[in-house]
């Protein structure tokens, strides 16, 4: 049985430890929860020296990948995994891309850090928006605060938290390298939001000009790109239990629907493309 440790026990991480099946560890910054600190060195040692298998969630601090500038020497021997992001690929206005498309995120320290883990022989496992109960469109929508923007041509692809615990524990089996873990449909992201008001049964949030958003939501819409999953379906034996966006918030609805205030009843007819 394979004995999981997690560096960075976030929403993801949380979702890939109730399905690896076995016994697992995880670290936060304050030890919440019966967790180790990261900083506990002593801690973090004995853990990692009890487990075959080691993830790191972390991102990079500043220029610097936490994880491997204080732990790397003690993890030798080990299965190792490392969430990275799409985000590494930049713009590529619109275009399909998968694991051989060049590094040019705008985001360096995040792309020194995908392939310092894969020089280490890790699976890095590359990841578009994540959403799931509590963190979706839904819970954006509901609490009046997505908005619309209305840029032609503008797509992204996402992944559901579930699929992507499944990727990763394919992956235990997996030879190392590079897999996106991204449904099958990229689609803009006002198609999602009026799709979660529609199930809210909410009208549409406004559309805002780009101009008054903040950077980091500008910084976003600037890059334009779909991404293929083609290898970790072929190599891992993955395929998403939820390939697009209807399916993956009518199962979010159906678990937990958030309460908007407001709301008008739920229509009968809704939108099955």
């Amino acid at each position: 049985m394979s004995r999981l440790f997690i560096f960075g026990l976030g929403y993801a991480a949380s979702a890939i430890a109730d399905a690896a099946g076995g016994p697992v560890l995880a670290t936060t910054r304050d030890g919440r929860g019966g967790t180790i600190r990261f900083d506990d060195g002593d801690a973090v040692r004995a853990g990692l020296a009890a487990s075959t298998h080691v993830l790191s969630s972390v991102p990079p601090d500043g220029a610097d990948d936490p994880v491997l500038v204080r732990y790397c020497a003690l993890l030798e021997g080990k299965w190792l995994g490392y969430l990275s992001s799409t985000g590494v690929y930049g713009d590529a206005g619109g275009a399909w891309v998968d694991e051989s498309a060049p590094i040019t995120g705008r985001r360096a320290p995040r792309n020194a850090a995908d392939a310092a883990w894969l020089a280490l022989g890790a699976r890095v496992f590359r990841l578009p928006g994540i959403y799931g109960p509590g963190r979706s469109a839904l819970d954006r929508v509901a609490a009046g605060k997505a908005h619309r923007t209305a840029i032609p041509g503008q797509v992204f692809s996402r992944v559901h938290v579930d699929d992507i615990a499944r990727g990763v524990v394919a992956g235990f089996t997996a030879p190392p390298g590079a897999y996106n873990l991204a449904d099958d449909y990229p689609s803009s992201q006002d198609a999602v939001i009026e799709f979660a008001a529609d199930l809210l049964g909410l009208p549409p949030p406004p559309v805002v000009p780009l101009d008054s958003l903040s950077p980091m939501a500008r910084a976003f819409y600037a890059e334009n790109r779909r991404v293929a999953n083609g290898k970790a379906k072929r190599v891992l034996g993955w395929t998403p239990l939820y390939p697009d966006y209807r399916l993956g918030l009518r199962a979010v609805s159906a678990m937990t629907r958030p309460k908007a205030a407001n709301a008008a009843p739920q229509a009968a007819n809704v939108d099955q493309r």
